[in-house]
């Protein structure tokens, strides 16, 4: 029986061609971006999957209150690790305790790279389930130790066997590889972690960390856990959640809360506001999945539409059916079985579509995802989404058809009736609903970016790069590089500063001035800079002056932002003074020579932070910003800025990076997540637009006698258009209206997440109904004007 069906279904698809094409591409297309979304949902769900650990891995946070506002960050001070050692010990199987994942340069020989990895402590190794492919597993022993990644490896050794060979790291310390480990995979936190060093190393390295052993105040480092096994993330959490606040008596005052913040939560669950977990990346697969369950649906609605209205050209042959036997239950299980072999040649053609864009798709998506051939769990999946398709497309045109009464069908007279295009409308106007409400959506994440973006950010990030100066060969020679990278001609001006340009790395408390309230907690971004700092970012002097070299006490100024002198409360701030009381000479003032324009160096979407900006006297620089010289291109400017570095600093690479372009990666996040939308917003307008096609083909044909005799009568070809599109554009219109207040609704509360945002204009609405209405007419007009336009002797000649 079920092999009599299928003959049945495919002699259907070939007789109606048009309409099997308009079937077959709407259901191929929607499960081929149900598909893509689904891969890219999975990529986002298995993120860290690659640790064997994950569910006991954890990284320390904490909560700390100024002013009754709670922030949250993975910052920790070292005297944390004896704490929890000592006291909670046998709730872990491992602490570890890990520098920032920074940049520093590696040479061996004639090679010099620049790449990213830790200082860890013993143990990271087998908390990360590094896969070691040559070496010893415990090769953070030895203080002098240095684990690779394989392609870090191959790139400073090539063929070379990497064990016991000397690296030298900043050009200032020798370490020895112990160990080659696979790279870590691209979505996992530790992507970026191409070599391990000895946490003995790096705690040896510079004062400051040296003197941070008995410093609770002192919040510069990371801790990440292994838990044991008989306890849980929430129990732990409640054991040490006070203990910085017990044993740091002089940080009690912020309330500090230690917790522990479960792997499976960074990637997908990092935000936190006012203290409170909020989610994070986890709405954009919501968001996804729920676009892919929507682009689907208007798939399978066209399948219904189509189904549904060429309802009469099947009558006869449901009579027939019934009138020799068939059950109803049989009907509905023909009409299902050619639901199935539709869905499943859809399929066929939805994965050679996936297929063909992958790639494509991966670049837009910023991922690495692999097709899962040989994944059983894959086509297990895929299985039950082609009967669920099958039966979400196919149930109620199978009950509809199957419900046709036999008498009146073989006597010729039956008719669908006044109501049967009433589904027919409704499915309609959800399809334009969805798609509508996804156009203004994508309008509006797109005006929110273009919004962030055209926020003016208090300097001038065009012709400016940033060099980063990671070696203490570099200590001392700012005034001389700056020098040779002026005469060089490549350079204006240059300045130097603690952090990059777009970013701060240090916030300070602990400050007193003498308009400061009773009780009020200070949190400034901190950056140390040299005298050139305002000149060479062009920055906006809104009182007072830069540092200068005519000034000796330039060497104890500072100069804020306006936030910082709002948020201080400092009345006619230049002149005044602000001390420091954690230094040892805390009658040392520092006196405020300048106010600027507040400078957008983290997130674009927020509030800038209060900051300021210190004369950098300890030779504490990080990076070297240069103002390139409008008069030369910038490729030369280029090359005459690294034969000065290269003439200065020989076995280093001349690294840099255009401050307009780190900016721009502020963005990128979002932009995916535009561009994403982009892309399923299209595919659904199409998907909608094939089936009104087909709904516009079979209503031409269904009135062919009415247009003949109309034109008889003198309608002319415009008349005629307007009759058979007038029906569709009500059923956009009303899509319109319904779609207009969700779409604001829910974008409303999309940008709630953004302090610095934009309004939904009534111009995002004007767009999406326009485009909408301009698409409804060109998909009917093709249908419309060939039916107006068909000689009527020939739609007439058989009455």
């Amino acid at each position: 029986m079920f092999k009599n069906y299928l003959k049945v279904a495919f002699r259907n698809l070939i007789k109606n061609k048009v309409y099997s094409l308009i079937n077959i591409s709407g259901l191929a297309i929607g499960m081929a971006a149900t598909i893509m979304i689904g891969l890219w949902i999975h990529d986002e769900l298995s993120y860290n999957n690659h640790f064997e650990n994950k569910a006991h891995v954890a990284q320390i946070l904490q909560h700390q209150t100024i002013n009754d506002e709670t922030g949250t960050g993975p910052a920790i001070p070292r005297p944390l690790e004896f704490a929890l050692r000592e006291s909670y010990n046998d709730n872990f199987k491992h602490i570890i305790m890990s520098s920032w994942t920074q940049p520093r340069y590696l040479g061996y020989g004639e090679i010099n790279l620049n790449r990213e990895g830790n200082f860890m402590q013993e143990g990271a190794t087998d908390m990360l389930s590094l896969n070691i492919l040559e070496g010893k597993k415990n090769g953070l022993k030895e203080k002098n130790s240095i684990m690779l990644s394989q392609s870090t490896g191959q790139a400073l050794f090539n063929s070379e066997n990497p064990l016991g060979k000397t690296i030298k790291v900043n050009n200032e310390f020798d370490m020895v590889v112990t160990a080659v480990y696979e790279d870590i995979p691209e979505n996992s936190s530790f992507k970026d972690t191409h070599y391990l060093m000895p946490w003995k190393q790096y705690i040896t390295a510079q004062e400051w960390i040296t003197n941070a052993v008995d410093s609770w105040g002192n919040n510069s480092f990371q801790m990440f856990v292994q838990i044991n096994e008989n306890t849980t993330m929430d129990v732990v959490t409640a054991k040490i959640k006070d203990v910085k606040k017990n044993l740091a008596t002089d940080e009690a005052q912020f309330n500090p809360q230690i917790f522990l913040l479960p792997m499976k939560d960074w990637y997908l669950r990092s935000n936190f506001e006012n203290g409170i977990q909020t989610g994070g990346r986890i709405e954009n697969v919501w968001l996804f999945g729920i676009i892919g369950l929507f682009v689907l649906l208007l798939a399978c609605i066209n399948f219904v539409n189509l189904s549904t209205a060429r309802s009469e050209k099947r009558a006869t042959e449901v009579g027939i059916r019934k009138s020799i036997g068939s059950h109803r239950g049989q009907l509905i299980f023909q009409f299902l079985s050619e639901s199935f072999l539709i869905v499943v040649l859809s399929y066929v053609f939805a994965l050679a579509l996936v297929l063909l864009f992958l790639n494509g798709f991966n670049n837009l998506a910023n991922k690495d995802i692999i097709f899962p051939w040989a994944n059983l769990s894959f086509w297990g999946v895929s299985l039950i989404f082609i009967l669920i398709t099958s039966f979400l497309a196919g149930s109620y045109p199978a009950l509809y058809l199957s419900s046709f009464n036999p008498v009146t069908v073989l006597k010729g007279t039956f008719k669908a009736g006044r109501f049967a295009a009433l589904p027919r409308k409704i499915l309609v106007v959800t399809q334009f609903t969805v798609s509508i409400a996804l156009i203004i959506g994508t309008l509006v994440v797109m005006n929110q970016i273009q919004f962030s973006k055209d926020r003016p950010v208090g300097y001038t990030k065009e012709g400016l790069i940033q060099i980063p100066v990671m070696s203490t060969e570099f200590v001392g020679k700012n005034d001389i590089m700056r020098n040779q990278f002026i005469a060089s001609g490549g350079a204006l001006e240059m300045a130097g500063m603690s952090s990059p340009t777009t970013n701060v790395w240090s916030n300070r408390s602990g400050y007193t001035w003498d308009e400061k309230p009773e009780g009020f907690q200070e949190d400034l971004a901190y950056t140390s800079v040299t005298y050139e700092f305002v000149g060479t970012l062009d920055l906006k002097l809104k009182a007072g002056r830069g540092f200068s070299r005519e000034f000796a006490t330039d060497s104890n100024a500072v100069i804020l932002n306006e936030t910082a002198v709002k948020y201080m409360g400092i009345t006619d701030p230049i002149g005044k003074y602000i001390r420091d009381s954690d230094t040892e000479d805390p009658f040392t003032p520092l006196q405020i020579v300048g106010v600027i324009e507040d400078m957008v160096v983290q997130s674009p979407y927020s509030p800038v932070k209060q900051a300021m900006y210190v004369f950098e006297k300890y030779g504490n620089i990080a990076y070297y910003n240069l103002r390139l010289n409008p008069q030369n291109s910038v490729s030369k400017n280029l090359e005459l800025i690294e034969n000065t570095f290269k003439t200065n600093f020989p076995n280093l690479p001349f690294d840099y990076q255009f401050v307009d372009e780190e900016y721009g990666q502020k963005f990128r996040s979002e932009e995916r997540i535009a561009s994403l939308s982009k892309v399923f917003t299209g595919l659904a307008i199409f998907i909608s637009c094939l089936g009104l096609f087909g709904l516009a083909a079979f209503v031409a044909e269904q009135r062919t006698k009415e247009i003949g005799v109309r034109k008889i009568l003198g309608a002319s070809v415009s008349q005629l258009w307007m009759i058979l599109s007038k029906d569709f554009i009500t059923l956009v219109v009303i899509s319109l209206v319904i779609a207009s207040p969700i779409a604001y609704y829910i974008m409303s509360q999309w940008l709630q997440k953004f302090s610095y945002r934009t309004d939904i204009s009534w111009t995002v609405f004007f767009i999406a109904c326009s485009g909408a209405l301009i698409i409804t007419l060109v998909t009917v007009s093709f249908q419309s004007v060939k039916a107006a336009t068909s000689n009527p002797v020939d739609s007439l000649r058989t009455e």
